[in-house]
């Protein structure tokens, strides 16, 4: 058990190595400039390791996206109390996401700015993903045996969610907000009204 926790800890820190290696080069240079061996050899690891983490470099833009979505999942499947009801509950993870971002506003910024300006990612528009909704009310439906998995009060709840939180995500990237935890909960307050 101690050797799979050990490989599996080595892993993640290569993983992460990787995407700070990358991000690092994609603020230098430009998306459109840094290639999947330019990554390897800044992070000091071969192609067919970053192809284990990742499929493209795409997929490496897309990193914070994905740990964005892994706080929401978590918190809905493991850390929300039991008796919290779905508004409650979206409303924290939501909360605990905007906490991510505050600590990593300057880099996220950075790569908002360095995917604005990569031909590539304008068209593909990696980093603006809505296709975890579903996922994020089937799990909140998970919490209530018998509910209807399909309940669209539920989607429609997670749907207000994720874009009251993409509307503070912009304005807290744009850098001019005194107390951007505050102006989350005004959005939020707007969003998910009873």
């Amino acid at each position: 058990m101690g050797i799979n926790s050990l490989r599996d800890r080595k892993r993640e820190q290569n993983r992460i190595a990787t995407v700070r290696a990358a991000w690092e080069l994609f603020i230098e240079r430009g998306y459109d400039h840094v290639t999947v061996s330019d990554i390897c050899a800044k992070a000091d690891i071969a192609p067919r390791t970053f192809h284990r983490y990742f499929a493209s470099k795409e997929d490496v833009v897309a990193e914070p996206v994905r740990q964005m979505t892994t706080i929401v999942t978590e918190y809905i499947s493991g850390g929300a109390p039991a008796g919290a009801d779905d508004r409650a509950v979206m409303r924290e993870a939501m909360t605990r996401v905007a906490r991510y971002v505050v600590e990593r506003r300057e880099l996220l910024t950075a790569l908002r700015t360095v995917a604005q300006q990569s031909t590539h990612l304008r068209v593909s528009q990696v980093v603006v993903r809505t296709d975890s909704d579903p996922n994020i009310a089937a799990l909140l439906g998970a919490r209530h045996p018998g509910a209807d998995p399909d309940d669209w009060r539920r989607r429609l709840l997670v749907g207000c969610a994720t874009a009251a939180f993409r509307v503070w995500y912009e304005d807290c990237l744009r850098g001019v907000l005194p107390d951007p935890m505050a102006h989350l909960e005004s959005i939020m307050d707007a969003a998910l009204l009873p």
